[in-house]
Parts: structure tokens; C-alpha cells; sequence
């Protein structure tokens, strides 16, 4: 808390106490006749509404004085008789003038505007008018006419002239309440019954302007024009039109101003700048429940409110781009008012103890804090008795274990009986404080001794001693225990003598004769933290908590009356209570690409609310804050509707791209960048984190994980649910959420027992050991090792021949690049060529490539009729052009729960799928090596994902694509595109006996192919899609092939004969798309080819596997029994699953 920080806060009887950081004691405000309703303040000044409803103004004490100047203009005009006289011609301006000479301002009517200002002297002639001294010219500046300019020097033409007179007036009433004057020549206003003011921060002007706001009986809206510090009592009050009738408003330091309406709602001002500070357009915005809104509190980036039911609610979103918010948050804790500070700092009134309460654990990150604590300050002043007794009241009974109810104090001392306590009264209504506060000719200082207030019936209860008197905190000194009359008294639970109370805190104090009585704390009715300045990280004795976890608010006075036991359990009680929802917020500025004209970067300020506590069913939200045509405008991503965060690398920037349903229909991610790799891991990680924590998954990919690689290397995972594979609410693959995995691969390959094998650029084989997998589940908890990947970047020499020098790098107006890419659209040399991203580092130089497929000669070219054309390994008559690849290696690390497989170079793997409830010994893994070998992998389990040992398969030529599907088939298709199929393979034969040839469809050529559980698909070299038809358990191999789709990269076929492709071009997506996901809809028992294709995420997609997902959907009707029957074995295999 700054030292200059001070805390305004008013009791039940009207009385202004003031709190200052560097007294730590609530010291009264020096006007004891003055009674005050509603407080608010700044840091440099404080309002107040009084009880006979006008305006008080309280500044605070300064060595630099409030002055103001006032000035008017002397005019003259020269004529040959007299030289220059106030004698002026009909068209000339006044005598005495404003500088512009349009308004008349003789010495006269320059009047006090209140009695807080006195004049400091009289007026006397300016004599520096132009800025140098002239004590010659006695101040006259001289001109042709009246427009015309005016100068120091007398010329012979200078037919008037003009000075300046000015006056100074000060302010007077510092550090003292002053009652602000009505307008002058304007009605005035209705009785006001609330005020707020803000704005202060509105501008980064030295001057600081401060606007206030104040509501009158009859529910309207008014504003205060004109308050600087030059003039602090302001000009002129201004209606604002509003569309209903308000019961409260509330002011920010900048530009927030949220109102409460009679029946609940409330109305955010938008439009709100130093250029308009009175707001142009009022938006409506729904209570946090039912019952309604009766108080918001507005701060920077913060609105708090309170409902008709003392329950306090925090808005999400407010923000000066988007004040009204998003949406409310429930805080624990019970209040009848609140205030926010100018760091945003909360203060509080609670709605049973009537104590200031103060949220501990609000900064710029947590908005919300976390507990509220009480205000342990005291009264300044006390009375003194003769007792041999000190009491002193612990701020430590308040925090440390020992709950008890702040508004009555627990205290020290060797004799507690001395001074009964009364009992505190639950006050229910604002009503009560009106009654208390109400128009009186003549306020005494201390409450009168009989009062009736008009108590409505809805609001509080009457009373049934209508003859009692008020009981106020003058008269408990006097040893007496006065009852309370007007409002319900909450009875004492049981008497428990005050020693039983103690704090467990002591203090050394020195004995006196002269012993220390602490008068009590009122009960407060209002409080305002608008001039309270309190850093977050500063140490404050006012609030000190030795209990980290959350307090109680509004601890009942019935609590404190019981044992220490009772009351320590109670007061646990409502800590666990007051664990309510709390919002962190992580703010920073980034680069977004603007998908629009004019197709550009933008600096914008991005905000990540995120929402924790006990049942926060809401969502994290991402907010883009920026300006356009000096517009401020924001965009917003629910993170629980985010579907993938891919990182990338674009501009030379390292960029995010977030997928949301509909811009992954579109193929248009948000794009978010950072010039920085620390800031940009630091955004992805606190984004990943928050996705997947909105959704409830743990750290690691679940065994029915389904996996993707994108072109980048990036390893993906997606958890399933059963409606994933619904037949009739499925789950649309645009709503599927794919979360990142630390690795860098080629291919992934997993099944639903949580064996994941992985195939780097490098052809080194990874197993994936987290999640319980591997030697996690041997009690290992160092999971992440280091990761290594290498790969090869391409660009390709180009040349043209011609009949003068042959090939050469001088090409055609319309040829490509003679340097550039596989495409030839883009421009790549050696030199400007960069490695993916950052995170890769090159690790040899640029050497020609020979293993081009379609050949190349000794010198490594190629050759074509021209350029768009096939190019082939050796020159012939009609070639005109050439081309070379050149190749060179990159490398990047990074760690994860990965084990690397040694020594064999792999090109493709595939795992066994099965039902998660299978029980396998050993789980069969087949591969290829990097010479075309045919391998299977021994010892595989769920503890030993590696394996231990590789069986090599006999094969009559090298082969390119394997699979494995339910009941050990085995299916491979050889480099030459022939198929074939491995009959007796089974879990006493790994191995198998011998290949079947299986013909491949029509004029095709397959390079690809995935086995489930009863269906078996192919893709070809032209993309085709292939269904294998007649498979049955007698007949294995099939009978014929047949079409399904085109514009197919690669096929997955799930345990449950479930099919995932990877599209090339998809119909109505953006031709750049290709690698999309897609899913197959309608795959039945009775129609394994399904019906149509549903289209996911895409964009650079180039793996999937759906093999680990054995979740099966929940059946509408029940299973019709399956007839018995028994297995068939085929080729010593048993067909099933």
C-alpha cells in the first residue's frame, strides 16, 4: 500500500472514517455534524452524498496549493482628441472582454464559485502578455483593429489596444468535507442517492481529469463536467440519457462505467475515451442469476457485483475493447457492496458482520484473488479507565486458526469481565443504514436515542419494541448491554467466557495505571478503495494472513459465541465453502495475421482467461485485442472449442496456428506469432495446457489415442469417445481436439493395448513410453530422454538448352526458377535457403542427390521435353531441359517419453489391434527395413514396448508397405506393387509359413495397405482408395477389388473396421489443403464400405493411425446374442478376433 493510500469507509449511522496505510487506525472524519450515505474516491480527492442528498467533496491536504487564475481583457481605442480611451465604436467589442473579445467579463462579475475558494488579492495588469518583461508598456499590446494580431510594439498605425487583468482564487477547504455548490443560472438537480467517480487514467495528460457520475431519487443519470486539479469542485452537472431507471453506477480509472437498473439488470457505457468521456451507446447485459444485481464495482480490466442475495460474481472478459465481457463467475463470500481500487484491488462490506473485507491474492495474473480477509484496523482514540488491565484487540484472532466474528474484536487481557460485550445485530437491509442516515434538520453527533424508521416489509423485519431506543457505540463503554430495537437480533448459540477467545497472538505490552479500552468497530455500511493504492507484492500489517488457505467472510456473530473447537470446525467449514471459482489471467502482446485486406501482420494484446475451482463448467477463453481505423475492436477463441494448436514457422516469426471448428472448415487458423522462441514455447505450453485442462485429459495420450504426423514432423494425438464412431450422433472430425506430443516423426503406429511404435525422417525406430507404458510402469518416473531426428532439404538446379552454349542457366521468360523448389513456383537457393524452423540446425553441406526416383545420370541430372513433364534418367534428342536435386541435412533435439530401437533402419511398422480387453502375451509387431526386409518383433508387451530381439521374415524381394489386422493377417505389398498375403501366422508362430500373391486391382499399382479386424483397404499410386472384397474366415485373401474413393494419400482401418483416410483434394476446401482427415460414416457389420466421408482438419496432414481405438459406441438397443459357433482355422491360423 502506498504511503499516500487511503480508505474511505462510512458506518451504519453515517459517520466517515478515513484509513490510512502509514497509521494503520481508522481515524473519523473531522466534520462531526456531517453524515454521509455513499463515498467515493481517488487518489487524490473524495466524494460523499450526504444525508440531506447533495454533494460534499473532500480534498486531500497538499503543500502545493489549488489555485486558479481567472483573466479578462481591458480594451481601448485611440482617437485624435483623447489618444486612447475606453470610449469604443458601436462595432467594436466590450470594454472588458475575453481574449477572443466574443463575451462580456467586466471585473464585477468574476464571482467566488463557493464558499471554499477566497480570493488571493485583487487584480492587478499582466505585464508579460507576450513572454518577455516590459514594465514600460504597462502590459498594452497594440494592433490595427481588434481581429488583428496584437504586439508589444507601438506602431504609427496601431489604432487600439488591449491587457490583460488577472486574479487568482485558492481552494480553501483542504482535508476537510465541503459541500459542492449547485450550478448557477441551472435548475438544479433531483437529490442524488449514489456516486462514483473515475477516469482519472483515462489519459496519460500530467493534468489528470476526473469524472463523476451520480444517480438522483428518480432513477436518472448525471455527469460532472469540468473537474481538474485546478478545479476540483467541477463546473456543471449534465443529464445522460438512459433507456431505464438506475439505482447505481460505478466508475473505473479509465474507461469502464456499469450501471445497475431498479430491476436488476445492468447496462455497460460503451464509447467511453478521453475524447468522450460521457460514452455514446449503453449495452444491456443479464444479472449472474435470477434474483438480480443490486451492486456492480468497476475497475481497469474488472466488474465485480453483488445480487439481491449478497452473492458476489465476477464478470469475464471486461476489458476496454470489450467492456461489457463475456460472461460471470461465482466467487465465494457474501457482501452488500463492493469496491475496486486503482490496481484493481477488491474491498468489501460483508452482509451478516458488516466488516471491510479485503480480497488477499489479487494481481495483474490472479484477478480474482483468493480468500477474503478482514480489515483488522482500529478506532483512533479510546477512553481510559483505572483498571490494571490492557486490552488489546489481535489482528492474529482474525487470521491464525482462531475465527471469530470481526465486528465484535477478540482481545487480551488478564480480565475479560469487566466489559460485557453486546451482542451485534445481523443487519439484512440497506434499509436499516437509510433509516439511520436520514434528512435531519439538526445532526447531533452520535445517533438519537429514538427512531423509527419506515422499514418496507420486503426488505427487513419490524420490531417489536417499538419504545427502544438505537444502540450506539458511544454507549457501550458505560458497562450497560443496551438491546437493539429496529432490526432482528441473531441470538448467542451459548456464553463462553472471553478467555476461551483469546488470540493466540501476544503483544509485550508495558502495564499502565492508565489502562486502554478499545472502542468497538461499527458496523460499516459502505467503503471505497478508489484512492487506496496498494501494490500487490508489498507487505501490509493491516491484512496479514497466517493461514494460507482461504478465510470466511461475514462470519456470523452465533459463531463466535461457540467453543474454539466448534468454531475452528465451523470456520473450516466455510473455508472449504468460500473454494469457489477463481479466474487467472496471463496477458502479453503477439503478432496476428490479418486474413483480410490488406493481408498483414497486426500487433495485438492477447489475454488467456482461465477459469478454475469447484465446478467451473465454463471455459477458458482467448481474447485478441487490437484497433482498426481507430476503432478498438477484439476476437475471442473458446478454448474448450479449440481443435488444434500447430505450431509453425512463417515471416521469419514463430507461429501458432489455432484450429476452431469453423476455421478448420475453412482452412483458415488463427494465426499468432511471437519474434521470440521462448516467448513463443512459453504461449504454446500455458494454450496446450489450457486445452487439454478444459477437457480433462491427463498428461499423457490414453491407449485409445488415435495419432497423426503433419508434413512438419509434428507428432498429434486425439483422444476418442464413444460418440467418435456413433452411428447415428457421431462426432463431426472438424469438433475433434488434436493436442501435441514432444517428438519428430515420419509415422506413428499404435494399438489399443498402448504400444506406439514411431518411425523418424532418419528411419530410426521409437517406442512411446509414457502414460504407464514401458518402464513407467516399473516405478521409472524419468520418462523423457533426448530425441534426434535428421532430415533432408531439397532444391533443384534448373537448365534449358540451347543450340548456341547448350544447357545453361538461362532460361525462358516463362520457364521457373533456374534455383527453386520441387513445385519450381518458389525461388530456393543454396543460400537463401533455411533450415524448417529454427529448431533445426544443419549438419552437412549441399551435395547432389542421385536417389531421385525416376534416375538420374553419373552427374546427377535429369531430363524432359520441358518442364512440367516427367523427367527421366538419361538425355534424348527431343530433351530441352534438365534439373538436378541437391540435398542437404538438418538436424533438431528436443526431449520426451520416447526409447529408441536399435540398430535397424525401419520405412514402415505395424502393431496388432485388438480390444482393449484382450490379453495378449506378447503383442506381434511386424516392419520393413530400410533395404526392404521383412522383420518381426519379439518379446513385445505392455512393460517391454521395445521388444527384444528382431526375427527376420523370408521374402523373394524387397518390400514397401505391412500391415497386421485382427486375427494375424498380414498384409505387405512389395516394391514392385505386388501384394501378398502371410498365411499361419498366429501366437504360437509369430512368423507364419509362407507369402500368398495377391493380384492388385486393374492397370493400379499399390503402395499401401491396412488390415482391421474384417476389412482390408489399399491405396495405389494414383491415389485411389481400394476395398478387398470377399474376405471370410475360410478364405482370407479375398476374392476382388474394389473402388471406393480417389484423392487418397493414406488409409487406416481400426479394430473396428473403422476407416480414417488422409485426403489429397477435398471437394469445397481451398486446393492448398491437401492432407486433410477424414473419416468414413455408415461403416456397419452389414456395410463395411459405409455410406460417405466426413472432413476434419487439414493442411500438411500426412499420418494417421486409428488402430489404437477399440472404443465402441453405446448401442441404442441391446446386442441380438451371437450364434454359437466355433472358429475356423485357416493355414494353422484361427480367424477372429
Amino acid at each position: 500500500m502506498m504511503s499516500g493510500s487511503q480508505l474511505w469507509a462510512v458506518d451504519v449511522y453515517g459517520r466517515g472514517f478515513s484509513l490510512w496505510a502509514a497509521e494503520g487506525r481508522w481515524r473519523r472524519a473531522a466534520d462531526l455534524l456531517l453524515e454521509l450515505k455513499r463515498v467515493t474516491g481517488s487518489q487524490h480527492c473524495c466524494w460523499g452524498i450526504g444525508c440531506d442528498h447533495q454533494v460534499y467533496l473532500h480534498v486531500y491536504p497538499s503543500q502545493v496549493p489549488i489555485r486558479h487564475q481567472e483573466e479578462t481583457y481591458e480594451n481601448q481605442r485611440w482617437n485624435p482628441v483623447e489618444g486612447y480611451t475606453d470610449t469604443l465604436l458601436p462595432t467594436d467589442r466590450w470594454q472588458w472582454t475575453d481574449e477572443l473579445g466574443l463575451n462580456p467579463q467586466p471585473l464585477h462579475s468574476f464571482v467566488l464559485p463557493s464558499a471554499n475558494w477566497e480570493w488571493e488579492g485583487d487584480w492587478y495588469a499582466d505585464d508579460e502578455s507576450c513572454g518577455r518583461e516590459s514594465s514600460e508598456t504597462g502590459g498594452w499590446e497594440y494592433a490595427v483593429d481588434f481581429p488583428a494580431t496584437f504586439t508589444k510594439e507601438k506602431k504609427w498605425n496601431s489604432c487600439v489596444r488591449r491587457r490583460r487583468w488577472l486574479r487568482y482564487r485558492r481552494y480553501k477547504a483542504l482535508g476537510s468535507w465541503a459541500k459542492v455548490p449547485l450550478d448557477r443560472a441551472r435548475p438544479p438537480p433531483e437529490p442524488f442517492t449514489d456516486i462514483s467517480c473515475g477516469g482519472w487514467d483515462m489519459s496519460d495528460s500530467p493534468e489528470k481529469h476526473i469524472y463523476l457520475w451520480a444517480v438522483s431519487q428518480q432513477g436518472k443519470l448525471w455527469f460532472r463536467t469540468g473537474i481538474r486539479q485546478q478545479n476540483p469542485e467541477g463546473t456543471r452537472w449534465e443529464p445522460i440519457q438512459v433507456p431505464r431507471e438506475v439505482a447505481q453506477v460505478s466508475a473505473g480509472p479509465k474507461d469502464l462505467l456499469w450501471v445497475v437498473l431498479w430491476d436488476g439488470q445492468l447496462l455497460s457505457r460503451t464509447g467511453i475515451s478521453k475524447d468522450c468521456p460521457k460514452g455514446s451507446s449503453w449495452e444491456l447485459v443479464h444479472p449472474p442469476n435470477q434474483k438480480g444485481a443490486v451492486h456492480v464495482a468497476v475497475g481497469i480490466n474488472v466488474v465485480w457485483a453483488v445480487t439481491k442475495d449478497n452473492k458476489v460474481w465476477f464478470r469475464r472478459g471486461v476489458n476496454s475493447h470489450n467492456p461489457t465481457g463475456s460472461g460471470w463467475i461465482s466467487i465465494g463470500g457474501e457482501m452488500v457492496m463492493l469496491s475496486v481500487g486503482p490496481n484493481d484491488q477488491v474491498w468489501g462490506v460483508g452482509s451478516d458482520d458488516r466488516t471491510v473485507y479485503f480480497r488477499h491474492g489479487v494481481t495483474a495474473t490472479e484477478v480474482t484473488g483468493r480468500s477474503w480477509v478482514a480489515v483488522s484496523a482500529q478506532l483512533d482514540g479510546s477512553e481510559s479507565t483505572n483498571h490494571s488491565s490492557v486490552r488489546v484487540r489481535s489482528e492474529a484472532s482474525v487470521f491464525a486458526g482462531e475465527v471469530t466474528a470481526p465486528s465484535q474484536g477478540s482481545v487480551l487481557g488478564c480480565d475479560d469481565t469487566d466489559i460485557p460485550k453486546p451482542r451485534v445485530p445481523k443487519i439484512t437491509s440497506d434499509s436499516f443504514i437509510s433509516a439511520l442516515v436520514s434528512d435531519r434538520s439538526a445532526p447531533a453527533p452520535d445517533p438519537p436515542s429514538a427512531a423509527h424508521p419506515n422499514v418496507p416489509e420486503d426488505n427487513q423485519v419490524t420490531s417489536q419494541e417499538s419504545d427502544s431506543s438505537i444502540l450506539s457505540p458511544s454507549s457501550l463503554s458505560d458497562g450497560s448491554e443496551t438491546p437493539w430495537s429496529n432490526v432482528d437480533l441473531e441470538e448467542m448459540k451459548g456464553s463462553v467466557p472471553s478467555s476461551a477467545r483469546s488470540s493466540v497472538a501476544t503483544y509485550p505490552i508495558e502495564l499502565q495505571h492508565n489502562t486502554v479500552v478499545q472502542e468497538e468497530l461499527p458496523p460499516w455500511a459502505w467503503v471505497t478503495g478508489g484512492g487506496c493504492d496498494i501494490d500487490s507484492s508489498s507487505h501490509v500489517d493491516l491484512f496479514n494472513i497466517s493461514d494460507p488457505g482461504p478465510l470466511s467472510p461475514s462470519i456470523t456473530p452465533a459463531l463466535s459465541a461457540l467453543d474454539t473447537d466448534t468454531r475452528t470446525k465451523g470456520a473450516q467449514q466455510e473455508r472449504d465453502a468460500s473454494i469457489e471459482k477463481s479466474v487467472r489471467v496471463t496477458r502479453g502482446c503477439m503478432c496476428w495475421w490479418r486474413d483480410w485486406t490488406p493481408h498483414q501482420w497486426e500487433d495485438v494484446s492477447v489475454t488467456l482467461e482461465q477459469v478454475t475451482g469447484a465446478g467451473a463448467q465454463t471455459g477458458d477463453i482467448l481474447y485478441l485485442y487490437y484497433t482498426h481505423d481507430q476503432e478498438k475492436k477484439y476476437l475471442y477463441a473458446v478454448i474448450k472449442e479449440v481443435t488444434a494448436l500447430v505450431p509453425v514457422f512463417r515471416d521469419s516469426l514463430y507461429t501458432v496456428a489455432v484450429y476452431m471448428p469453423e476455421r478448420t472448415k475453412q482452412r483458415s487458423p488463427i494465426l499468432l506469432a511471437t519474434p521470440s522462441q521462448q516467448d513463443f514455447n512459453t504461449w504454446l505450453s500455458l494454450l496446450n495446457e489450457s486445452c487439454c485442462a478444459s477437457r480433462g485429459l491427463g498428461e499423457h495420450p490414453s491407449k485409445q489415442a488415435l495419432w497423426a504426423v503433419t508434413c512438419k514432423g509434428d507428432v498429434m494425438v486425439h483422444e476418442p469417445s464413444p460418440s467418435l464412431e456413433a452411428p447415428a450422433q457421431y462426432l463431426p472430425c472438424d469438433h475433434m481436439f488434436w493436442r501435441q506430443v514432444p517428438a519428430h516423426l515420419l509415422c506413428v503406429e499404435s494399438n489399443s493395448l498402448g504400444v506406439v511404435w514411431g518411425i523418424a525422417h532418419d528411419h530410426t525406430a521409437w517406442v512411446y513410453t509414457g502414460g504407464g507404458r514401458g518402464p513407467s510402469a516399473q516405478g521409472n518416473e524419468n520418462l523423457n530422454q533426448a530425441i534426434s531426428d535428421v532430415r533432408s532439404v531439397y532444391i533443384y538446379e534448373n537448365q534449358r538448352w540451347n543450340p548456341m552454349t547448350g544447357y545453361t542457366d538461362k532460361g525462358l521468360p516463362t520457364d521457373r526458377y533456374m534455383w527453386s523448389d520441387a513445385s519450381g513456383l518458389r525461388e530456393c537457393t543454396k543460400d537463401n535457403t533455411s533450415p524448417p524452423s529454427p529448431q533445426w540446425t544443419w549438419v552437412s553441406d549441399w551435395a547432389v542427390d542421385y536417389g531421385v526416383p525416376g534416375g538420374t545420370d553419373k552427374e546427377g541430372w535429369q531430363y524432359a521435353a520441358d518442364f512440367p513433364v516427367t523427367f527421366h534418367g538419361y538425355k534424348t534428342m527431343k530433351d530441352f531441359v534438365r534439373r538436378r536435386r541437391w540435398a542437404r541435412k538438418c538436424e533438431i533435439s528436443l526431449t520426451g517419453p520416447w526409447q529408441k530401437v536399435p540398430p535397424i533402419a525401419l520405412t514402415d511398422v505395424t502393431v496388432l489391434p485388438c480390444l482393449a480387453q484382450c490379453s495378449l502375451e506378447q503383442v506381434p509387431v511386424w516392419a520393413i527395413s530400410e533395404k526392404g526386409d521383412v522383420l518381426c518383433r519379439l518379446g513385445v508387451t505392455t512393460n517391454n514396448p521395445a521388444g527384444n530381439s528382431w526375427l527376420h521374415v523370408g521374402t523373394d524381394q524387397p518390400f514397401k508397405s505391412i500391415c497386421i489386422g485382427g486375427g494375424h493377417q498380414v498384409w505387405a505389398i512389395a516394391r514392385d506393387s505386388a501384394v501378398f498375403y502371410r498365411g499361419s501366422v498366429s501366437a504360437h508362430n509369430p512368423a507364419g509359413e509362407c507369402w500368398y500373391h495377391i493380384p492388385s486391382p486393374p492397370k493400379q499399382t499399390l503402395r499401401q495397405v491396412s488390415v482391421g479386424r474384417t476389412s482390408v483397404y489399399a491405396v495405389d499410386e494414383n491415389s485411389n482408395l481400394w476395398y478387398r472384397q470377399g474376405l471370410t474366415p475360410s478364405y482370407p485373401q479375398g476374392s476382388a477389388w474394389e473402388l471406393i474413393s480417389s484423392n487418397v494419400c493414406k488409409v487406416s482401418v481400426g479394430p473396428l473396421d473403422q476407416v480414417w483416410i488422409i485426403a489429397d483434394k477435398v471437394p469445397g476446401y481451398p486446393s492448398e489443403s491437401s492432407g486433410t482427415v477424414c473419416h468414413r460414416l455408415g461403416v456397419k457389420p452389414m456395410q463395411p464400405k459405409g455410406l460417405s466421408w466426413d472432413f476434419g482438419i487439414g493442411g500438411g496432414w500426412e499420418h494417421l493411425s486409428v488402430r489404437g481405438n477399440s472404443t465402441e459406441a453405446q448401442r441404442v438397443t441391446p446386442r441380438s446374442p451371437m450364434p454359437s459357433r466355433t472358429q475356423s482355422q485357416v493355414n494353422g491360423n484361427v480367424v477372429g478376433c
